[in-house]
Parts: C-alpha cells; sequence; structure tokens
C-alpha cells in the first residue's frame, strides 16, 4: 500500500465542523489534511443598510458559526463560518441572481481593480469563545469583450460566485494580478485561519 500523503497538522476526530456548502472551502481546509464534517449554516445572509464590507463578511461568518454551532443534533466542538463578498466602488456584489446580473458583473469589473472581502469565524462550544477575522484582496481584471464575457458564462461557472468568477477556476484567466492572499480571493483565508485553529487548541502541528 502507499504511503499516506504527508499532514502539516492533526486534529481529533468529530470535534471541527465546517459550517458552509462551498466546494472551495471544502477543499482549502481539505488540503491541510485536517478531519471535520460539513455542515451548511442556515443563518441570513441579507446586508444591512450601509454596512460596510468587512463589517458584514464578520457578522455572516459569526452568524453561520453560531447557527451550526447552536443545533442539538450536531456533534462537534469547533465551528468554523465565513463568508465573501466582491466589492466595486463601495457596491457589494455576492452572486448573480442569473446570466444577465452575472453578465453586468463582468461588465463593471473588467478593466479594473476590486476588492475582495472574507470573513471567517470559529466558535468553541466548549469554551463559548469565538474568534473572528477578516482580508481584503485588490484584484485586478484585464479588459473583456463581450463575446468573452458571453463565453465565459456560457461555462456554468459564474452562477454560484461570488463576484460571478473563479479564480481557482476557468475565471483565473480574467485575473491580471492581485495584492493580498490567493486563497482569500477563492473564498478562507488559510494562512489566518490555521493561526486561529491553533490559538484555540482545534489543531496542532504534526511535527
Amino acid at each position: 500500500m502507499p504511503n499516506p500523503a504527508p499532514r502539516l497538522f492533526h486534529n481529533l476526530p468529530q470535534t471541527l465542523i465546517l459550517a458552509s456548502a462551498s466546494p472551495r472551502r471544502r477543499e482549502l481546509l481539505a488540503s491541510l489534511g485536517l478531519e471535520f464534517s460539513v455542515v451548511p449554516s442556515r443563518a441570513e445572509e441579507t446586508p444591512l443598510d450601509d454596512e460596510p464590507p468587512r463589517a458584514h463578511v464578520l457578522r455572516l461568518s459569526h452568524d453561520k458559526a453560531l447557527e451550526v454551532a447552536r443545533r442539538d443534533e450536531v456533534a462537534g466542538r469547533w465551528f468554523l463560518g465565513s463568508d465573501t463578498i466582491v466589492v466595486q466602488d463601495g457596491q457589494l456584489l455576492g452572486k448573480p441572481a442569473d446570466d444577465a446580473q452575472a453578465a453586468d458583473m463582468l461588465r463593471a469589473l473588467q478593466g479594473r481593480r476590486h476588492e475582495v472581502y472574507s470573513g471567517f469565524a470559529v466558535h468553541d462550544r466548549h469554551t463559548g469563545q469565538t474568534l473572528c477575522e477578516s482580508q481584503c484582496t485588490r484584484v485586478r481584471f484585464r479588459e473583456l469583450t463581450a463575446v468573452e464575457i458571453a463565453g465565459y458564462i456560457a461555462t456554468g461557472e459564474p452562477r454560484d460566485k461570488a463576484g460571478a468568477y473563479a479564480i481557482q477556476g476557468l475565471g483565473a484567466y480574467l485575473v491580471r494580478d492581485i495584492e493580498g492572499s490567493y486563497t482569500n480571493v477563492v473564498g478562507l483565508p488559510l494562512s489566518e485561519v490555521v493561526d486561529v485553529l491553533l490559538t484555540l487548541g482545534a489543531i496542532v502541528p504534526a511535527a
């Protein structure tokens, strides 16, 4: 039998819960070699009037983690909630409702810089402690033609992505450069998440 892949961190089974249905966040967390369960949150995600982007992602991350942690039927100790938004000219761009809205978003983003905010919260059910953080990454798009926008939308990739693109997917060709964390744009600032999980004792270095 082949040797198992080396692991950077260890955690106890059945203790870490990812309160998100996002396959991108699941893949990022799994890349650390951690054991975790996925229980999507049912927390309300409606933005508040005049809510700053950083406050928005922190609030929703906290709400998502706590909503799952408060379910008696869900076992586990540490609950990780997260939220990601794209901001252009102060306007929050979430997931497009349809292809027409996706096209509007991509036209607004093309050839310009925008910000991607991701927040996350880790709640310790045993101690009641919750730690929240957020990161912002600046992303610059290349100029896009109407044909390119239509072609990208036709792939179906923009439909469930904040800002109507996926930097880790086909949408990588849209991006000219970034300033800040790449994993933050994907949906989870992995370096900062590791720091918080270590601080709370949810994981330990494999060494």
